[in-house]
C-alpha cells in the first residue's frame, strides 16, 4: 500500500496523526509509569544490597529491564508516531553472566536507553494530560497532537536512534544507491533519446536524402517528377523538424525555463484527458534540476493516471518546504498502486533519486492515490 523510493533512505522524522498520538500519549503514560517504577526500585534495592551480594543480580536484572523496556519503546514509538527507529544493533560478547553485564554496562547504548526511559516518564504525565485535553478539545486533537508526537519521536530518534556513525553510514549507502539509480535513470533517458532519434528524425531525414536523389537524377527530363519528390522531401523534412522540437521539449521544456514550474505544470495539466487542479507556490524558485525533475514526475503521473487508475479527476500541488520541494499528486481513481521493480512508479523513484529525492506512494485498494515526491533544493 505504500512504498519509499530508495531501498535504506536516511532517517528523517514524520509527523504522526492525530488518533495514533492521542492513543500514544494515553496508553503510553501506563506503560511508561511501570517501567519507571521497576527501574527506580531495582537501582535502588540493587545498590543498597550490593554488599551482601543479593543486589548483584537485581543489578543484572534491571539492566535487563532498561534494555528491553527501551527496545519496547522502539518499536511503539516507531508503529504510533511514524518514527523510523530500527532495531538496535548489539555487539555480542561471549563469556560468563558477569563478563556479559559489565560489557552490557560500559555500552552507551545502554545509558542512553536509561537516559531516555529517565526522561519520558516526567515527560508523559504532561503528555497524557495533552492527550486526555485532545478527546474533548477537537482543534488541540487536530493540530496540537501531531506536534507534540513529532517531538517525542525526536526524543526518541535522538536517545534510541542510531548513533552518528550509524547515521552517516546509512545516509551514505543511501547517497550511494541515489547515485547508482541516478546513472541508471540517465542511461536509461539516453536510450530512449538515442532510439526515438534513430526510428523518428533519423528516418525522416534519410527519406529526404533519397528524395532529393532520386530528383537530382530526374533533373532536365521529367520536370514533374522532380516536382514531386522535391514535395515529399519538403513534408519529411517538416516532419523531421517537428520531431527534433518534441524531442528538445521532451529533455527540456522551453516554458519550463522560461516562465517557470507553475505555467510549464498548467500546461500538462491542460492537456490531460481528465480534469486536474494546479496549486503550484515554490518561491523562491528552486534549482533547475529540481524544477525538471518536478516537472518530468508530474507528467509522467498524470500519463499513467489517465491510463491505468480510472480516475475522473485530479491535483497537482507543489509547495516549498524549507530547502525541498514537495511534491503531491492525487487522484480519485480505484488505487492499488504500489512501487515494484521496472515499474512505472519505480521510473519515477528512479528519476527523483537523480537529485537525493523520495518518492512515497499510498494507494489503498478502491483509492484515493497520493503520490508524493521529496526533492531537496540543496545536494
Amino acid at each position: 500500500m505504500a512504498g519509499m523510493a530508495a531501498d535504506r533512505a536516511p532517517l528523517h522524522q514524520p509527523r504522526p496523526t492525530a488518533v495514533r498520538t492521542i492513543t500514544y500519549l494515553i496508553t503510553g503514560f501506563v506503560l511508561h509509569f511501570a517501567q519507571f517504577l521497576l527501574i527506580v526500585l531495582g537501582i535502588a534495592i540493587g545498590i543498597g544490597t550490593v554488599v551482601i551480594w543479593v543486589g548483584i543480580p537485581i543489578l543484572m536484572l534491571t539492566t535487563s529491564v532498561i534494555r528491553g523496556s527501551a527496545n519496547l519503546e522502539r518499536r511503539f514509538v516507531a508503529r504510533m508516531l511514524a518514527t523510523p527507529l530500527p532495531p538496535v544493533e548489539r555487539t555480542p560478547v561471549e563469556g560468563g553472566i558477569l563478563r556479559r553485564w559489565r560489557y552490557r554496562l560500559v555500552d552507551p547504548t545502554t545509558w542512553r536507553d536509561l537516559g531516555y526511559l529517565a526522561l519520558v516518564f516526567p515527560l508523559s504525565i504532561v503528555e497524557a494530560a495533552v492527550g486526555l485535553a485532545s478527546i474533548v478539545l477537537l482543534p488541540i486533537a487536530i493540530w496540537v497532537a501531531p506536534w507534540i508526537g513529532w517531538m517525542h519521536g525526536s526524543l526518541a530518534m535522538a536517545l534510541l536512534g542510531p548513533n552518528r556513525a550509524k547515521r552517516l553510514e546509512v545516509t551514505a549507502q543511501h547517497l550511494q544507491a541515489s547515485r547508482a539509480r541516478g546513472v541508471d535513470a540517465a542511461e536509461a533517458e539516453r536510450r530512449r533519446i538515442e532510439r526515438d532519434l534513430h526510428d523518428g528524425a533519423q528516418q525522416r531525414l534519410v527519406s529526404v536524402a533519397m528524395s532529393l536523389g532520386r530528383a537530382k537524377n530526374k533533373l532536365g527530363r521529367d520536370p514533374d517528377a522532380v516536382r514531386a519528390l522535391i514535395d515529399e522531401a519538403h513534408v519529411d523534412a517538416k516532419l523531421a523538424v517537428s520531431e527534433l522540437r518534441d524531442l528538445a521539449r521532451g529533455i527540456y521544456p522551453a516554458v519550463l525555463g522560461d516562465r517557470g514550474l507553475d505555467a510549464a505544470v498548467s500546461a500538462q495539466a491542460a492537456k490531460s484527458p481528465i480534469h486536474v487542479d494546479v496549486e503550484v507556490d515554490v518561491h523562491p524558485r528552486p534549482p533547475a534540476a529540481v524544477e525538471t525533475t518536478a516537472y518530468f514526475i508530474v507528467g509522467e503521473t498524470l500519463t499513467n493516471i489517465a491510463k491505468h487508475s480510472g480516475a475522473t479527476e485530479a491535483s497537482v500541488k507543489a509547495s516549498r518546504a524549507e530547502d525541498k520541494v514537495v511534491l503531491e499528486i492525487t487522484d480519485n481513481g480505484h488505487g492499488g498502486a504500489h512501487l515494484r521493480p521496472g515499474g512505472g512508479l519505480a521510473g519515477l523513484a528512479d528519476r527523483a533519486a537523480t537529485i537525493d529525492g523520495v518518492i512515497t506512494v499510498v494507494s489503498p485498494t478502491g483509492g484515493p492515490t497520493v503520490i508524493r515526491a521529496d526533492l531537496p533544493c540543496q545536494w
